[in-house]
């Protein structure tokens, strides 16, 4: 892993001197071979996803891991959006004269290593590779066990790529192996790896803020919640929580939970159970929310407030007003998306300065919580820590800034 790591930090001091067009020649070459060797990945892929299933994989860690021609072709065209987003790196963000001549500007420069550590999703294998070489980062990448064949795979593609535009082979390695001795050793390298993203459970996460020497951007769980507001419109607000739930249950940006605004309760609650109901996902409620839903309706626990589901199960409480859906959020949730619906201006307008989720929504599925969805190209994690990035991280996520001052001869006095 040492050897792994150096190799990658060679790599990027190499890619810190790489010309934006060649990194574009690069990443577009990626985007080809993930087409011309679809047959490939796909027949890997399959062996992974029989593997899995032979294991008692639930279902919806099996659709994260699971590839098809329309998947692969999603990921090739993010892929290429990456490639065609505007540059990042030597952007300069801000500059100033000082009033003894010197000039003084802020330019985005790469971080240099990301080690990325996820689970289940091949897509993220080559979203990661692809934003760091867009933003001329070295990545070392550890999939899941689950997803070896798939991401080894993907591995080689991308690094065929790489070499056939010329850059260090080593700005993107996969790790060979998947064992937790493995990543510990890796977390341990300090001095080669700038930055460890990862991405699952909360099991891993835990793990590696536990192993780490290296700083840890957490992409933490996705606890997401819906708020009904009373002066919501009915139609409007059922299409939503249902998108926010059942469009695709078993991501980060799915909501576990929805809060009903006491006052429309009576009429909305039985409307929004059946909704669920005929979207086959399981309620569990409060009291009034069991009253009005009916038989069809479980009855919530404590820890079902702040569970990340990841299933056809929604969390439902009636709430008394916005104060207290604020209150709620605030305990139960995990600063990653939250979303009201409402009709109120005003209403609207609070929720987004007084909740402080890393992206907080009005009228709008929890499900557009995505870099790709809010015009990142393509996100490399969903940042619930404050430093450095909050939120959907796209390219700009994986740079920082120096200061670079020109003067004339100017000494401190």
């Amino acid at each position: 892993m040492a050897l792994l790591a150096h190799d990658a930090r060679q790599a990027a001091r190499t890619l810190a001197k790489s010309d934006a067009p060649r990194r574009y020649g690069a990443l577009m070459r990626v985007a080809a071979l993930l087409r011309s060797r679809a047959d490939e990945i796909l027949g890997e892929n399959a062996a992974d996803v029989a593997a899995a299933r032979a294991n008692g994989l639930d279902p919806a860690m099996l659709d994260r891991l699971l590839l098809d021609g329309d998947r692969l072709e999603g990921m090739a065209r993010a892929v290429e959006e990456i490639a065609a987003m505007p540059e990042v790196v030597g952007r300069v963000d801000a500059s100033w004269r000082r009033p003894n001549g010197l000039e003084v500007s802020r330019v985005r420069i790469p971080l240099g290593v990301i080690a990325m550590v996820y689970e289940s999703r091949p897509n993220v294998t080559t979203d990661a590779a692809a934003l760091c070489l867009k933003t001329a980062n070295a990545v070392i990448l550890r999939g899941g066990s689950e997803a070896f064949r798939s991401n080894r795979a993907l591995g080689r593609v991308v690094a065929a790529a790489i070499e056939e535009s010329g850059l260090p082979v080593k700005a993107v390695q996969v790790m060979p192996t998947s064992e937790r001795a493995a990543l510990y050793e890796l977390l341990g390298c300090e001095r080669d790896i700038d930055l460890v993203i990862p991405r699952g459970g909360e099991g891993l996460i835990r793990a590696v803020v536990e192993h780490s020497r290296v700083p840890v951007l957490k992409h933490d769980r996705g606890v997401c919640h819906v708020y009904v507001h009373a002066a919501a419109d009915h139609g409007r607000a059922l299409a939503i929580c249902v998108n926010a739930k059942a469009q695709r249950p078993g991501v980060c940006n799915a909501a576990e939970a929805i809060l009903i605004d006491r006052a429309i309760a009576e009429g909305f609650a039985p409307a929004l159970c059946r909704a669920m109901d005929e979207a086959g996902v399981e309620v569990r409620g409060d009291e009034l929310v069991r009253a009005l839903g009916g038989e069809r309706v479980r009855p919530a626990g404590e820890a079902d407030w702040g569970a990340e589901f990841l299933a056809k199960i929604v969390a439902v409480r009636v709430v008394d007003g916005l104060d207290a859906a604020v209150e709620h959020i605030e305990r139960y949730g995990s600063s990653h998306t939250e979303s009201i619906i409402t009709e109120d201006a005003g209403a609207a307008e609070r929720f987004l300065r007084e909740v402080g989720s890393s992206t907080v929504m009005v009228n709008a599925s929890t499900r557009f919580a995505d870099g790709g969805e809010l015009g990142l190209g393509a996100e490399i994690g969903i940042s619930t820590s404050k430093l450095h990035a909050y939120g959907p991280m796209g390219a700009e996520g994986l740079t920082t800034t120096k200061f670079v001052v020109r003067g004339e001869g100017q000494i401190r006095g």
